[in-house]
């Protein structure tokens, strides 16, 4: 006997959008079984009509009621489909309900559906909420599966793969090189080289667009007036995208205001700034003109009322009780450790220091941080030897990664980059102190390598010397954090890894359910990178010590260090002497340093 369902979609409108009254939604639903004769079984479906009273602004419903027959089985699929002509929607949930047993079944899409006019050979599959692994899909289920990761894949019916240029309304996940940061048909200044597919340059892989060569350089592809492509449920929401323009001035202006002197720094967590009057204005980097420090700007601030809505910086603790605590080598040192950047901070596992740059072109390799000099700058108290036994010796080691680009910046006009090393002591109450800073430039034009130590000082020159060396660690610091532990740890390696998850996964299975929410939107927020952040001539060329040369900078890092057993905790830790393995520590593990907030939160 042939029993009744209803089934219920709700549909996500966008901003402003209105979907006529007599719209209405295609339903095909697939069974888990097959027949008796190992055949799969005719789909089920009806056509979901919206139901207007049952609707609102943010969402609508639709509703259709379809005849199951006998022996059909449990449903485990729908696929979706929309009239020829009609606007994408973007379906959030489809219910099937049972009203005899009242049992339901949830197909949770949250995804985008274009009509079939678009994507005329592609369906719209969407798997209920149960999970299966792949030797365990339901048969009636398999081909399904397939399908739906071969449309992913960008894969045709005759089984070759679409290599045109994607759309905006695609959802095609592909692997590309870093051949887009440049723009040389612009100016030959702007031309990069591509990161990734060489021995040279390796680099993850981003995903695919397939837009055109340029004309001047056939291994780079041109850049787009549009927002770069990327499988359409990757993208942003309407609100969301508005937050991040993707033209936020000409090139060679970007962060071409600093803060002009103390006073506007104070007035930014005293007063607040006023928000633009504009949302997608406000990563446009104008917060210098809305700040008035000494009433001579030539911008003028228009006066906050009341009642106005101002972005407010809570003050760091340590700023509240001492304003220029910055300056203080204490505060250098723990932010080291518990400031914006703790991941690059090593334990000294062997004296002398040395490079691993090749010689002939980059000078000798010994530090000049000898053991003489470092026995004076720790005192009597204990030998460099008993020092690095008892595990009190920490560096901040930028040395052989920023000397392979010191004389290519330097040649970059008002621009100059040393081969740093930072050396720290641990105190006896678990604080660093810094010992001194050694920098260093490879030999140039017959001249040989300079290096110099600088340690803290009370003699006038000396101390403002110090103070200068430890800007310079700082530009480096501040150059690592964001070109490596920030968008290539964290953003650019994770990209294959999302591309992979949607290409190899099915969306049943119960790992690409697991990771799914960590990579949504990784790929929109790198592609939003390429645009304005890591381009040439972008923010990070135009604020970064490294230039120009800082995504080739970073493929270096990749090349040198990045290795993926070792990224998280508490290898990573590990890796660097920062923890050891102890069975009878929490975690497992004995923190080189206690007072290491990074290591104490993560693990």
């Amino acid at each position: 006997m042939a029993a009744n369902i209803i089934a219920f979609a709700s549909v996500i409108p966008k901003i402003n959008e209105k979907f006529p009254s007599d719209d209405s939604l295609f339903f095909l639903f697939a069974s888990c079984d097959l027949d008796a004769d190992g055949q799969l079984k005719p789909m089920i479906g009806g056509e979901a009509q919206l139901i207007k009273n049952e609707s609102t602004e943010q969402k609508y419903k639709y509703v259709v009621k379809i005849e199951v027959p006998k022996g059909f089985g449990e449903i485990g699929a729908v696929i979706v489909e929309l009239k020829d002509g009609s606007p994408e929607k973007f379906i959030n949930t489809v219910v099937v309900a049972n009203p005899t047993s009242h049992n339901t079944i949830t197909f949770s899409c949250t995804s985008w559906v274009q009509p079939k006019n678009l994507i005329p050979n592609q369906r719209r599959i969407f798997f209920s909420t149960k999970s299966y692994l792949p030797e365990e899909t339901p048969a009636g289920l398999v081909n399904l599966r397939a399908e739906d990761l071969a449309n992913l894949r960008g894969q045709k019916e005759d089984g070759t793969v679409d290599t045109n240029e994607r759309k905006a309304f695609e959802r095609i996940y592909d692997y590309d090189v870093y051949n887009d940061l440049g723009d040389p048909d612009v100016d030959t200044k702007w031309k990069r080289p591509v990161l990734g597919g060489s021995v040279q340059y390796p680099y993850p892989r981003r995903c695919r667009t397939g837009r055109p060569a340029t004309v001047s350089d056939p291994k780079s592809e041109q850049r787009s007036a549009e927002s770069f492509y990327v499988p359409r449920d990757e993208a942003f929401s309407e609100v969301k995208q508005k937050m991040f323009p993707t033209n936020p001035g000409k090139k060679d202006k970007l962060g071409a205001k600093p803060f002009t002197d103390f006073t506007q720094i104070d007035l930014m967590f005293r007063d607040g700034i006023a928000p633009p009057s504009n949302p997608h204005e406000i990563l446009q980097f104008n917060i210098i003109s809305t700040l008035n420090a000494s009433n001579q700007s030539s911008v003028q601030p228009t006066p906050v009322q009341p009642d106005t809505p101002v972005i407010k910086f809570p003050p760091p603790e340590a700023l509240k009780r001492d304003k220029f605590n910055w300056l203080s080598d204490g505060e250098f040192a723990r932010q080291t450790l518990a400031g914006l950047n703790p991941y690059c901070i090593q334990l000294v596992k062997s004296w002398p220091l040395k490079s691993e740059l090749d010689p002939e072109e980059y000078g000798p390799q010994e530090s000049a941080f000898t053991t003489d000099l470092v026995q004076k700058l720790i005192g009597s108290s204990l030998t460099v030897e008993e020092a690095i036994a008892q595990k009190k010796l920490f560096i901040l080691d930028y040395h052989d990664t920023l000397m392979q680009y010191v004389e290519k910046v330097r040649s970059i006009k008002r621009t100059t980059l040393y081969g740093s090393r930072t050396l720290f002591f641990l105190n006896s109450d678990d604080t660093l102190t810094p010992l001194g800073i050694e920098l260093t430039r490879p030999p140039k034009a017959g001249k040989p390598q300079w290096k110099q130590v600088f340690s803290p000082s009370t003699q006038a020159t000396d101390a403002w010397l110090w103070r200068l060396a430890k800007a310079h660690v700082l530009a480096h610091d501040s150059c690592v954090h964001q070109l490596v532990v920030h968008w290539l740890r964290t953003h650019c390696c994770m990209e294959p890894y999302a591309i992979a998850l949607n290409r190899q996964l099915s969306t049943m299975h119960p790992i690409y359910r697991l990771l799914h929410p960590h990579f949504r939107f990784n790929m929109r927020i790198n592609s939003n990178a390429r645009e304005i952040l890591i381009n040439a001539g972008g923010i990070i060329e135009s604020t970064f010590s490294a230039g120009g040369y800082s995504m080739e900078f970073s493929s270096l890092v990749y090349k040198r260090e990045w290795q993926f057993d070792t990224q998280a905790l508490p290898e990573d830790l590990i890796r660097r002497g920062m923890a050891e393995r102890d069975a009878s520590a929490p975690h497992g593990l004995k923190l080189a340093i206690e007072d290491y907030p990074f290591a104490n939160d993560g693990l």
